[in-house]
């Protein structure tokens, strides 16, 4: 029988985001069971709803081979009865190999690369399972079974409305325009547009990190009803803005993960990549995300995160006409 589980994702934003489903179930089935996720301290924030998650921070000083090696004898000192690995990267395959020596209940989670393959080289164009289930199945080999189908959205946060500018009494649409790869990030050019044609007494709050803090002053500049909700605010704050929401436009990044964790309708705006690849929010209806035709682009998906994409699909994102996701704002508000 479990008595503690330690769950291992150091990054990156979105798919950290992605376990917090699995960790609630796994929290509300098995009250009893000690559970200690190994990320990156930033990240724990995402899990601020589950009670009773203990956490072992990922830190720069881990990042070399000593580092790591220093780290193990940290998951020593907690003695976790078993440990599961939903990353499997080098970083985490050197941590494993460390701790080989002293544990053997190691379970590595099945991530689906062939199959990833043979979506983007147009080999069998069909949906993959979901990174959730992905996270969720690993668990069988504790013989817990997690069943999504019972994850509670997160409850809303009531936040003080003198503590920001934009009025919590509007409709408020959040936007999260930024990715890390440029073919999965819709130009400024068509966010202005999707703005102009958003009614005007909709509150549009702006998503980004502070590194995008210069092309959210670009978005926002003369918009009276557009805010930026970037490096003044935690993750924490920020994640309360989000819980207040009427919905979310995302790109195939973190923002739209950590929406849907409150059970917000999230519309995702794809590119080179697309929902078949299993990385889409949880709980949200095929009509929510929106793709290039493809017609047009008939090799997407052509890359499963938006890296080592070919330049001819680059700027496929922004084939989507704004009036297409307005027509589907407009459904959904």
């Amino acid at each position: 029988m479990s008595k503690h589980i330690l769950i291992i994702r150091l990054s990156a934003f979105g798919d950290v985001a992605m376990t917090v489903p699995v960790i609630s179930v796994l929290r509300t089935q098995n009250p009893e069971i000690k559970i200690t996720i190994l990320t990156k301290k930033f990240f724990s924030a995402l899990y601020n709803q589950i009670p009773d998650i203990n956490f072992l921070f990922f830190n720069p000083k881990h990042k070399s081979v000593l580092g790591l090696f220093q780290l193990s004898r940290e998951i020593c000192k907690i003695k976790p009865d078993q440990i599961i690995d939903l990353h499997d990267v080098l970083r985490t395959k050197t941590l494993r190999l460390f701790l080989s020596f002293r544990f053997k209940n190691i379970f590595v989670i099945n991530k689906g690369r062939r199959e990833k393959e043979s979506l983007i080289n147009g080999l069998n164009f069909s949906r993959l399972k979901s990174m959730h289930q992905r996270y969720a199945d690993i668990f069988s080999y504790l013989e817990i079974d997690i069943n999504l189908d019972s994850f509670t959205p997160y409850r809303k946060i009531k936040i003080d409305e003198k503590n920001h500018e934009f009025n919590l009494n509007n409709k408020l649409v959040g936007i999260a325009p930024f990715a890390r790869h440029s073919c999965k990030e819709y130009s400024i050019t068509n966010i202005l547009k999707l703005i102009d044609l958003i009614d005007p007494s909709y509150q549009i709050l702006i998503f980004g990190a502070p590194i995008e803090e210069d092309k959210m002053k670009n978005i926002v500049a003369k918009k009276r009803n557009v805010f930026i909700i970037s490096s003044n605010y935690s993750l924490d704050e920020q994640m309360a803005i989000i819980s207040n929401l009427d919905i979310m436009i995302s790109m195939d990044s973190a923002n739209g993960h950590v929406a849907a964790l409150f059970g917000l309708n999230v519309i995702t705006i794809w590119g080179a990549t697309h929902p078949y690849s299993g990385y889409g929010p949880i709980n949200q209806p095929d009509e929510n995300s929106i793709i290039p035709d493809l017609n047009l682009f008939p090799k997407i998906p052509v890359t499963i995160y938006g890296s080592n994409c070919p330049e001819d699909y680059v700027n496929a994102i922004n084939s989507i006409s704004p009036k297409k996701i307005l027509e589907r704002i407009s459904v959904l508000i």
